[in-house]
């Protein structure tokens, strides 16, 4: 029989490079479903890994798509370095639209052009407020903060129908469920004329300097993470594994909401039913095959963003179904967790003989 053996000394050089060999895989597996569907698959691969870097403006929709992934993988990779399994990103990223749509309605023709930063501020209250909300049943109640996060996502979802469909429906949107459009003083500045990557794109990056200092070069980084990896450890050397909870949950959920903020006052200018577009779900494999590491994330956050445009291409193009960006993703993920596997353990073929002897042994 086969039987998984831990290895004593994991190779480091393959654990840098899991991540490009599980992409190897993810593309060998994606051109044999290519073939399967009757498709080509050079130009399947065409639409997800050359058509989302031949022009300026298709530059510009993959660095769109790629700040609310980098952000949310940021507060992620903080979660899980501390070992704080947050899988409801998606819904404090609804929940910082939503704070950050209701604080744009409030503005007026008179307000300032600055006036935006407040929206930004208030999808950070949002996002960190829907994350205090496991993080206090977690800590009061000892709830599992897998479920009780990922539920919340489904009542932020339906919070947000609630919006749309009642009270701050637009009421001369035709009876759409949607909200006004908010005031120019109120959306996120664009970088460049003619392209919709805005500011978001610079505030990104800032976090990723701001993050790689903080989970690197600082004591309060030093202490969530010594605190996910050995919790005795860290008791003993008297950190506090309840701050770390309350931290690790606040931080993320405030850059899940910062990316629903700037979702909400960048492309789409007022808030609809598709706020929820999935960003939180892919941001978890985006700190996975990043190593939760935020320089890692951004180049992952670039590859997960070239898988939402290839699908869209390659429905729109090839006639591909629309689920097909999430089965990319999906394989990334596998293939990753598969070769990350092998890294820590090896395959070894165990004889009848010997099992029968360990058997009696036991």
């Amino acid at each position: 029989m086969l039987k998984l053996e831990a290895r004593a000394n994991p190779s480091r050089a393959m654990s840098v490079a899991s991540p490009l060999l599980a992409l190897a895989i993810t593309v060998l597996i994606g051109i044999g479903l290519f073939v399967i569907l009757d498709k080509d698959p050079v130009r399947g691969l065409q639409m997800f890994f050359v058509e989302p870097l031949k022009s300026g403006y298709q530059l510009s929709e993959l660095a769109m798509k790629a700040v609310p992934l980098v952000l949310i993988a940021l507060g992620l990779a903080v979660c899980f370095r501390s070992n704080v399994w947050n899988i409801g990103a998606e819904g404090q990223f609804i929940l910082g639209a939503i704070f950050a749509g209701g604080m744009a309605m409030q503005a007026g023709p008179e307000t300032g052009r600055w006036f935006f930063v407040i929206v930004l501020l208030a999808g950070v209250v949002g996002g960190m407020v829907w994350a205090a909300i496991t993080a206090g049943l977690r800590d009061g109640f000892n709830a599992n903060e897998i479920l009780v996060s990922l539920m919340l996502v489904y009542v932020a979802d339906m919070l947000l129908s609630y919006l749309v469909y009642g009270p701050w429906k637009d009421p001369a949107g035709f009876n759409f469920p949607q909200t006004i459009t908010f005031a120019d003083a109120t959306k996120v500045p664009r970088l460049f004329t003619g392209l919709r990557v805005n500011i978001g794109l610079v505030i990104a990056l800032v976090m990723v300097a701001v993050f790689t200092v903080f989970l690197f070069r600082t004591y309060a980084g030093l202490k969530l993470q010594v605190g996910g990896l050995a919790p005795m450890a860290a008791r003993y050397a008297g950190f506090s594994s309840r701050q770390a909870l309350w931290t690790a949950l606040l931080v993320s959920g405030g850059m899940a909401g910062l990316a629903g903020a700037l979702e909400a006052a960048g492309p789409l200018g007022q808030l609809t039913p598709h706020v929820p577009s999935g960003y939180g779900f892919a941001a978890i494999i985006v700190a996975f095959v990043g190593r939760l590491n935020p320089v890692g994330i951004v180049f992952s956050a670039i590859l997960m963003s070239m898988f939402y445009i290839g699908g869209e291409l390659a429905q729109s193009r090839m006639g591909l179904p629309k689920s097909i960006t999430g089965v990319f993703q999906g394989l990334l993920l596998f293939a990753l967790l598969a070769c990350d596997t092998l890294i820590h353990h090896r395959i070894r073929w165990q004889r009848g003989a010997r099992v029968a002897t360990a058997r009696q042994e036991a």
